[in-house]
């Protein structure tokens, strides 16, 4: 493997006093890019770390503590193994709050550095100036709050259930305030009450003639909007069987990665400085996506499918990082590209629209019965994954995600939709602590 230095990659063979300098760099770029500690490029070696979580610890504390503006919900630290051994790769997206800099330097051309060529070098005061009077200035960050008076119970919910607990000062460290300390947009649109309502709609046939339903999913915190729009494609996703010569195949209409990564990154990445949220469109033969805002300024086509990341909302994006609605940056489309090609993807200068054709060739299957599970219960639209998950907890009580997860085979976020469900018609319930307890079936389940 040949580890060669670009405008999009730096490598470092261990942790320095640039780390910094680097970061800054790719902040400034439109694009981002990536640093990897561990290996050294001029020998083509992976050295390695040898306390690598202690250094993981140590680069996201100099990030965060370092760097203004405020880099939370642009960057991710993570581990990886090359060649056996373990290097951390940094992933920095492009910024809307340019310039960038080292705090202890300000904005200066000792503190200001850009990405030139496989360089990260100094930026002179012109291009601060220009960059700074460029500044995004309609960010949720900057937009105030159209509401004083915002509760956040349900966001608080969605932390415990992740295992935090977010202190006094939450609005603070999950930057929820303008400058001048009152409440933003990203904490109006994450508020238990707000005026963002997500639509699904459903139609019979191919065009927007015959409506058959129009579910609106919002008025709360966008967390618990966006959970609700994934339950109920989760539901509209149906199983699908076609029968060979040799053998019984099945399908989702929908891949399910590729439906989660796009409800998500709508979601997210919306534009919500028009106050037009995202919708959702299930016809006969597909599922169309529309968000606000085309593509990021200075972004791409090719950097947009090769996976670089420039969020419209940070403060968004740290919130469903930290609740692993969202993997890592720049994960989405990858992942979305796995399974459909880029012609799903459709650009204009004020929307982005994704169109998932259902497959063909496919027949729906019927829904099978599972002991201790009512007819009444499926017809409510309970999935042969979430019975699964329901058979799971009552032979394993008090059991939790990761141990449901490797019982059943599913994927750890799959099952979590599944739980989601199955609290929400009252069939189980958490009890105790929130890292040391389990899921139970309430009382009348069993």
């Amino acid at each position: 493997m040949r580890f060669i230095e670009s405008k999009h990659i730096e490598y470092k063979r261990e942790l320095s006093e640039a780390l910094e300098k680097e970061v800054v760099a790719f902040l400034n770029t439109g694009e981002g890019g990536v640093i990897y500690i561990g290996i050294d490029a001029k020998t083509q070696m992976v050295t390695g770390l040898i306390d690598a979580d202690k250094t993981q610890l140590q680069i996201k504390d100099r990030i965060k503590t370092n760097i203004a503006p405020s880099a939370l919900g642009l960057f991710d630290v993570l581990l990886e193994k090359i060649d056996a051994k373990q290097v951390i790769k940094i992933t920095v997206a492009g910024g809307y709050g340019k310039p960038y800099h080292i705090k202890k330097y300000g904005m200066s051309e000792k503190g200001c550095f850009i990405r030139i060529g496989s360089a990260s070098e100094p930026m002179n005061t012109k291009m601060i100036e220009e960059l700074f009077f460029k500044r995004a200035r309609n960010t949720l960050g900057m937009i105030r709050s159209p509401k004083k008076g915002l509760s956040f119970e349900q966001l608080k919910i969605f932390y415990q259930e992740a295992g935090f607990k977010l202190n006094d000062n939450f609005t603070v460290s999950l930057e929820l305030l303008t400058p001048d300390s009152s409440y933003n947009y990203a904490a109006y649109l994450l508020a238990d009450k707000n005026s963002t309502s997500i639509k699904v709609a459903k139609y019979k046939g191919t065009n927007r003639v015959d409506l058959i339903e129009n579910n609106e999913y919002g008025y709360c915190s966008l967390v618990k909007a966006a959970k609700q729009v994934l339950d109920k494609l989760e539901v509209e996703n149906k199983t699908f069987t076609k029968i060979t010569s040799k053998q019984r195949l099945q399908k989702r209409m929908i891949d399910e990665t590729a439906l989660r990564e796009a409800v998500i990154n709508a979601i997210v990445h919306n534009d919500y400085s028009y106050e037009a949220p995202p919708k959702f469109e299930l016809f006969s033969d597909r599922l169309e996506i529309t968000s606000t805002g085309g593509l990021p300024f200075g972004l791409s086509r090719e950097d947009f499918f090769s996976g670089v990341s420039v969020p419209r909302n940070k403060e968004l994006m740290r919130v469903f990082k930290d609740l692993e609605l969202v993997e890592y940056l720049g994960s989405g489309i990858p992942r979305i590209l796995q399974k459909y090609d880029t012609s799903v993807f459709h650009f204009t200068e004020n929307f982005l629209r994704i169109v998932y054709q259902y497959e063909e060739g496919f027949a729906e299957s019927p829904v099978l019965t599972t002991q201790g599970l009512t007819d009444e219960g499926v017809s409510e639209g309970v999935s042969e994954g979430v019975k699964t998950v329901l058979a799971f907890i009552r032979t394993n009580t008090l059991c939790r995600v990761p141990a449901i997860a490797k019982g059943t085979g599913m994927p750890e976020k799959t099952v979590e939709r599944h739980i989601r469900r199955l609290k929400e018609q009252g069939k189980i319930e958490f009890t105790g602590a929130p890292k040391t307890g389990g899921y139970r079936l309430i009382a009348g389940e069993e």
